[in-house]
């Protein structure tokens, strides 16, 4: 018996800065910047709790501490790595 993690989801940040829109995250998701362009990805706040993206924010304590620089939390990793790691955790 297993359970399903819902899909993340990609938003594109500077689609969201340039129509100054503030985009809402749906309750029991987070949203994660990504990559060099800084992605805007909204995840299962489930998925926090796994252990290769307890590996990731990790990584961010190491590279940010506790500032951010998009004011959200930003995952010091390529989005190919990210998308990989999430892909696993929507197949369980």
């Amino acid at each position: 018996m297993g359970f399903r993690i819902p899909s993340i989801r990609r938003a594109s940040f500077g689609a969201s800065l340039a129509s100054s829109k503030v985009v809402e995250v749906p309750k029991g998701y987070l949203a994660v910047y990504v990559g060099e362009k800084m992605k805007r990805f909204v995840i299962p706040i489930s998925c926090l709790n796994h252990p290769s993206f307890q590996d990731l924010l990790s990584q961010a304590e190491e590279e940010f501490g506790f500032d951010h620089p998009m004011g959200g939390l930003t995952i010091p990793c390529s989005e190919d790595v990210f998308q990989n790691i999430t892909s696993h955790l929507n197949g369980l």
